[in-house]
């Protein structure tokens, strides 16, 4: 039986998740931190900004008997897209046949989404549940991206129950290589600039 929640950060802090912090020591704390800011189940405009950035997301599901499964889809920016205050939607590419995520969904809806921006050292976590939606060209419409690669087959929609901002503690800094060759490109042609300039000076 599922228990009564009184805010939306009991989603993921369910009376172990509490019992465990108050053995812990971090109860009290986190406690705190839910009266003064409690947990969201809309996405705001930071949000939304942040969920169109990204170029890869990583979706968490699980069979009915609770067996986990973690499935990576990415994308150009803007693959994942905010279709209104409190869903997510992406195409669901073709890939290798395996269907473990579309298994789980048929029979377990909860769903988790995880999001990080190693070059910004940010991450999100989304709690909600996900829906597969087949034979939808409306709503595919909605999810196509530009430039995108691979063939779309269905839509997934996740919709938020709540969401929390981890610390940037303990993030790896990594930077996108087109942005690193683009950075590299344009310090080259300043080096280029440079040598010409001290060439003219020197004769």
């Amino acid at each position: 039986m599922a228990q009564a929640r009184s805010t939306p950060s009991d989603v993921a802090f369910s009376a172990a998740v509490k019992a465990i912090q108050t053995a812990k020591g971090s109860r009290e704390m986190y406690a705190r931190m839910e009266e003064r800011r409690p947990w969201q189940n809309r996405i705001t405009p930071d949000l939304a900004q942040f969920i169109g950035a990204q170029t890869s997301v990583f979706l968490g599901t699980a069979s009915a008997d609770g067996q986990p499964y973690i499935q990576h889809r990415g994308g150009p920016a803007g693959f994942l897209k905010v279709l209104d205050e409190s869903r997510i939607g992406f195409a669901d590419l073709a890939g290798n046949r395996q269907y473990i995520t579309l298994g789980n969904l048929s029979e377990n809806p909860q769903a988790f989404l995880f999001l990080i921006d190693y070059e910004q050292a940010r991450r999100v976590k989304l709690w909600g549940t996900a829906a597969v939606h087949e034979n939808a060209p409306d709503l595919m419409e909605r999810l196509r991206v530009e430039d995108g690669k691979g063939r779309a087959e269905r839509a997934i929609v996740f919709s938020i129950e709540t969401w929390d901002v981890n610390c940037p503690q303990h993030i790896p800094v990594r930077f996108d290589a087109s942005r690193v060759a683009a950075a590299i490109a344009d310090r080259d042609a300043r080096i280029a600039k440079l040598e010409a300039e001290l060439n003219r000076q020197r004769y």
